[in-house]
């Protein structure tokens, strides 16, 4: 096992996942929970499961794909969510107003 990409690994998931939608979930089920080990053990097998599905995919992908084409399409696609995100959301909340 390569222990360096593990560590690596766990470090950017962990950062990535601190304050997210799914960490703020989890503080209101547990907060209202009788039961605050269950809301864990839920959350935990939710983000090993996402976890495990995204390893599996993007291994799969690789296989068919160059990494080179992985890289643009994934630039590509976080593109065009900063662009939706700048213009479009900007127009429905002017008309919220």
């Amino acid at each position: 096992m390569n222990w360096h990409l593990l560590g690596l690994t766990f470090i950017t998931v962990f950062l990535s996942e601190l304050g997210d939608k799914s960490q703020l979930a989890a503080i209101a089920l547990s907060g209202r929970s009788q039961s605050p080990r269950a809301v864990f053990l839920g959350t935990a097998g939710a983000l090993l499961l996402t976890s495990l599905l995204g390893a599996l995919a993007g291994g799969a992908v690789a296989e068919f794909l160059p990494t080179r084409l992985l890289k643009a399409i994934a630039a590509v696609g976080f593109a065009v969510l900063a662009v939706r995100l700048l213009w479009f959301n900007n127009e429905a909340s002017q008309d919220e107003l």
